[in-house]
């Protein structure tokens, strides 16, 4: 073998503590790289020699060469936000995204996502981010995850009102009003109350309600609805007896609490705003009054249309669910970002950008929504590097010590080889 060979042994020295260092410079380069994931240096040594002596067959090291560079995949701590769009993971999964007009997945950590000109959810360098799109309904539409789009960042129209619901307290102390009901008369009736009310256009209406005790001795209560036109609705007539409303009285138990069925829900309409909208618009109006000893007053009141509306942000909830958020109030969910998990981290291969992408060695991903099994998301949120400073410098020093270390193996065998060369003289 003869002395030369540990000339070789301390250029692998040399090589792989160089590797080392490179590893540890790309860490501390990435201490402020979100999502990044630091890496180690892991040093095998290379073949033996055998030798035979006086004691039987040894074996002699041939130096160290590098065997893997691993990915520490622990978690980074949070940073917090002032972006609605900035998302984190707790738990060992990666976000998906996908470069447009290519169908290949990649995988990163770091969620700084944007949306760009065409309403595509995006990252910094434009890859867009998968999701699960849900319809109009508000539920998951089946089918592999895909671009994250908000296609409606204009104005979305209105939706007429079709159904509405009262929470009120009627006096069970107040007198039986003037006999003969008339809207214009606050002595013939007890309470009104006014509910805001959509057309078909999305244009608001006001829509009052009028409750008239009927009788001191009974807990029966009548009402009469009028819309913005003038037109009533319900017991119109000059006297306290109902319209045929399919039991419109609202009747009461002896506790204040109502008569189960004579709430409603009972149907209202057909409504013409005088405005050119739908003139065949209908309210199912449900009362869930009670009628206790106490002012009459609303406690709450509820119906399901919506003016039209400008969008006015977008936003990522705790579930990982896009929303897009309107002027008038509503929020539409647009999408669920989708997570990737992998039985084995360590095989991704990397390829800039934060991004990773999958390999033999790695697996494949299991694709679903964040939760307990795939881990959960943090909004206004972003990982940070997980790369310890200190533990890097650390490893600085005794890369460093190994590199020298080596370099005196070389200058050493040289002296000891220029020796040798001097046996001659």
């Amino acid at each position: 073998m003869g002395i030369s060979s540990a000339l070789y042994s301390g250029v692998s020295g040399l090589n792989t503590n160089s590797q080392a260092m490179t590893v540890i410079g790309n860490n501390l380069a990435n201490t402020n790289t979100l999502g990044f994931k630091g890496s180690r240096t892991v040093f095998s040594d290379l073949l033996s020699s055998t030798i035979n002596g006086s004691g039987g067959t040894s074996q002699v090291g041939r130096g160290v060469n590098v065997s893997k560079v691993d990915n520490i995949f622990s978690q980074g701590t949070f940073e917090s936000t002032e972006s609605g769009l900035d998302v984190a993971i707790e738990g060992d999964s990666f976000f998906l995204v996908s470069e447009e007009g290519t169908d290949a997945i990649n995988y990163t950590r770091a969620g700084a996502f944007r949306f760009d000109e065409n309403g595509f959810l995006v990252n910094p360098e434009g890859f867009r981010v998968q999701g699960k799109e849900f319809d109009v309904d508000g539920a998951l539409v089946a089918g592999d995850p895909d671009d994250i789009q908000v296609g409606n960042t204009g104005l979305i129209a209105g939706n007429a009102t079709d159904a509405m619901s009262l929470t009120t307290n009627l006096d069970a102390a107040a007198n039986v009003p003037a006999a003969g009901f008339d809207h214009t008369d606050p002595a013939t009736f007890n309470y009104s109350s006014s509910t805001q009310v959509f057309d078909s256009l999305g244009e608001p209406h006001l829509l009052t309600t009028y409750f008239r005790k009927s009788d001191p001795n009974e807990w029966d209560w009548s009402w009469s609805a009028e819309d913005d036109t003038g037109t009533l609705f319900g017991p119109a007539a000059t006297d306290d007896t109902i319209a045929d409303l399919g039991g419109a009285t609202i009747n009461f138990n002896g506790d204040g609490t109502l008569v189960a069925g004579t709430g409603g829900p009972i149907n209202l309409g057909p409504f013409d705003w005088l405005n050119g909208s739908e003139d065949t618009q209908t309210i199912d109006i449900t009362f869930n009054n009670t009628q206790f000893d106490s002012e009459s007053t609303v406690i709450s009141q509820d119906q399901n249309g919506f003016g039209a509306g400008n969008l006015t942000s977008v936003d990522i909830d705790g579930e990982g669910v896009v929303i897009a958020s309107y002027s008038n109030g509503e929020q539409m969910k647009v999408a669920s970002l989708v997570l990737g998990k992998f039985n084995n981290p360590n095989g991704l291969r990397q390829v800039g950008n934060n991004l990773y992408e999958a390999s033999e060695t790695s697996g494949t991903p299991r694709v679903g929504l964040p939760g307990t099994e795939l881990g959960k998301v943090f909004t206004n949120s972003l990982e940070q590097s997980n790369v310890d400073m200190g533990a890097e410098f650390v490893r600085m020093i005794t890369v460093q010590r190994g590199f020298q270390a080596n370099s005196k193996i070389i200058t050493t065998v040289d002296e000891l080889l220029g020796e040798l060369i001097n046996l001659k003289r």
